[in-house]
């Protein structure tokens, strides 16, 4: 059955789709709302330098495991693990792999409806000409109010099924290759905005002059965990989407290419955003309000604020959804090939269930606020158990499977490309994912749980 599957299987056409798809899903809300409030709060250049020493040098190993991964077996997480370790309890990470996406669906789209929010009300202009005790207390009414948070989770949820349900090459990728470079697009226009405001330059001494002496092992944990929360590891995205690469794709070049355009991304979104913060009087260490609080007084005191304030959102909302659609897929391709569904059904059986268990973390903030699990509402527990828990777990095992586990020849035959590619790179690789990236995402996932410090 998995031969018939993989002989009708879907795949993107070339290198610039799987980059812009990959990429899509990798480059979010982790690296234009999550990247730069962690910068602000951990010394600037410092973090972003050892953000960046991650992202290579841990980033793309781990990636491209994945990717071997899903090529090998042309199947969704949970069939690809049961194809190439039959009989093994290997699959039972495919399974953790399947529930942390549909869990991180329910809180990321939760936050991605907040962007709608934003865009509408920079619209309206409804955010001009508020103090910041305005901006919070508008922020705070949104959250614990019960209908227009569940109507933007409703909305942003039915866009990423839309694209979900047509398929991969007309829907994934034909979607992507236009988002990814719009997306880009509106931060370079964000960036020169920002960069020729008055004392601009502050910011960006602020993001690119590292002072060593504040790299603590705290920083290095924290950036280390940015890179996978930011590359979408662990949670069987890009087991899914490695299964749609073609066989004479340089998988080690494409994570390169992927890994590049994340990491610009969130530097471009570091640009975009400290310049104006220190021209404009804002504080670079303000937290998640960084986003929704702090940025919308700093627009108001632009010329044109108003008009970058949409750029803005809008920008933030389509970051959103090139990594839902992404989620979203691992779930479909396991209803696809594991209950055979068709596609249609599967989406919409996907999107209702994830929506079902959304709404509540929506009203997490207000009608259900009273529920807690381990002293978190539901969505501070649902990101809590999937970012710091499911993720780490997965990306450990992904990485000792392909290091100490699976065939060393199979390995060489993928990322060789069947012997069409030279394998010079290979040695480093199989060091990296045997030995290094182990030791490291041990480190972040007990530095997580706060066992160590």
């Amino acid at each position: 059955m998995s031969n018939q599957i993989s002989a009708i299987r879907d795949s993107f056409s070339g290198r610039f789709a799987v980059v812009a798809a990959v990429a899509g899903s990798a480059v979010g809300l982790g690296n234009i709302w999550r990247f730069p409030y962690l910068v602000g709060q951990n010394g600037g250049g410092a973090f972003l330098l050892i953000y960046l020493l991650c992202v290579a040098v841990i980033g793309i190993p781990v990636m491209t495991s994945e990717f071997i991964i899903g090529r090998s077996a042309q199947l969704n997480p949970y069939g690809a693990f049961k194809k190439l370790a039959p009989g093994k309890p290997w699959c039972l990470i495919g399974i953790m792999g399947v529930a942390a996406a549909f869990m991180i669906l329910a809180f990321y789209t939760t936050v991605a409806g907040w962007t709608l929010e934003y865009f509408y009300q920079s619209l309206t202009g409804n955010l001009m000409g508020k103090t910041d005790t305005e901006l919070t207390g508008m922020f705070d009414d949104f959250l614990s109010s019960s209908f227009r948070p569940v109507l933007w989770f409703v909305i942003f949820m039915c866009f990423t099924a839309y694209i979900i349900i047509s398929g991969v090459k007309k829907g994934i990728e034909k979607y992507t290759k236009i988002m990814m470079p719009f997306l880009f697009l509106l931060l370079i226009v964000l960036c020169i905005r920002s960069l020729t405001l008055p004392g601009g330059k502050a910011g960006l001494h602020f993001l690119f002059h590292p002072d060593f002496s504040k790299i603590t092992p705290k920083i290095i944990l924290e950036a280390l965990g940015q890179s996978f929360f930011s590359l979408s590891v662990g949670m069987g995205t890009l087991i899914t989407y490695g299964s749609y690469i073609k066989k004479d794709e340089n998988l080690l070049a494409s994570a390169g290419y992927i890994t590049l355009a994340d990491a610009l991304v969130a530097v471009l979104a570091g640009i975009a955003i400290f310049p104006a913060v220190f021209a404009l009087g804002g504080s670079p260490a303000s937290g998640t309000g960084l986003t929704y609080i702090v940025l919308p007084g700093i627009f108001d005191k632009m010329p044109m604020g108003s008009v970058f304030s949409v750029v803005f959102f809008l920008l933030l909302s389509i970051a959103a959804l090139t990594s839902t659609i992404s989620v979203l897929e691992v779930i479909v391709a396991y209803l696809v090939e594991e209950l055979k569904m068709s596609r249609k059904k599967a989406t919409v059986a996907a999107s209702l269930s994830v929506s079902v268990l959304g709404v509540i973390t929506v009203l997490s903030f207000g009608v259900f606020g009273n529920i807690s699990i381990l002293d978190r509402n539901l969505f501070s527990f649902l990101e809590f158990l999937t970012s710091n828990i499911m993720l780490p777990v997965g990306g450990l095992f992904i990485v000792m499977f392909i290091g100490w586990f699976y065939s060393r020849d199979l390995t060489n035959d993928e990322l060789t490309s069947g012997g069409l590619l030279k394998g010079s790179l290979i040695p480093v690789f199989i060091f990296i994912v045997k030995f290094v990236a182990p030791v490291a995402i041990a480190f972040v996932f007990l530095y997580s749980l706060g066992i160590i410090r």
